[in-house]
């Protein structure tokens, strides 16, 4: 099975997958962050680093894909290659970062990726206020985000709205993040459980 942590830089992400692998014994797959080469340059200038950092990803993404579908364990991943491609390269584009050329051959390689992979079991959505994305990129205090514009954190939430609701063919589970504390509420943390738990194992899981 294949379960995805969909959301905004700094919507909890990386932390609901750790306690979610742990919780159900599933393994966890991360996104190349802390050692991927472009990511620094990016935001610095995004513009020049665009069409490199998004090719990098959608390829680390696709890698990962095809292993979690060869994968005879339950994988939960960090981010999806459909995010990837519909929210932040469009992003890209939408922003005036990505030409047309460019665009049209990163699109017409991910097509061509399409034919190769399924969408995932289950995505959950974690939906998140700027505020709340803005509190949480302080709070981890890595250097690279701290530069981050809040035209571009909006940017990113409408096209996570219009990807969730308009493009996306998968289950997804919603999960309004912006007053919990997972982390550190444990309530927190079983009521988006017992919510996962009712799609997964319940009177009609996935697949029925």
């Amino acid at each position: 099975m294949h379960i995805v942590v969909a959301g905004n830089i700094g919507s909890g992400k990386t932390t609901l997958t750790n306690l979610l692998a742990r919780h159900y014994g599933w393994e966890a797959r991360f996104e190349a962050v802390t050692y991927n080469p472009y990511l620094e340059d990016y935001y610095s200038n995004i513009q020049r680093w665009a069409f490199n950092l998004e090719v990098y990803f959608l390829k680390e993404r696709f890698k990962d894909t095809l292993a979690i579908a060869k994968s005879e364990k339950t994988v939960i991943q960090d981010r999806s290659i459909f995010e990837g491609v519909y929210v932040f390269a469009a992003n890209n584009k939408q922003m005036g970062q990505l030409s047309d050329r460019d665009y049209e051959t990163y699109m017409e390689l991910f097509e061509q990726m399409l034919t190769q992979i399924r969408t995932p079991d289950l995505m959950i959505y974690l939906r998140a206020d700027i505020s709340h994305l803005v509190e949480n990129i302080q709070k981890r205090g890595r250097n690279y985000e701290q530069t981050i514009q809040i035209e571009y954190l909006q940017g990113l939430n409408e096209l996570y709205e219009q990807f969730i609701y308009e493009k996306y063919p998968g289950q997804v589970l919603t999960i309004d993040v912006n007053q919990l504390d997972y982390l550190h509420r444990p309530e927190d943390l079983k009521l988006i459980i017992d919510q996962i738990d009712r799609l997964l194992f319940g009177l009609f899981p996935l697949g029925d």
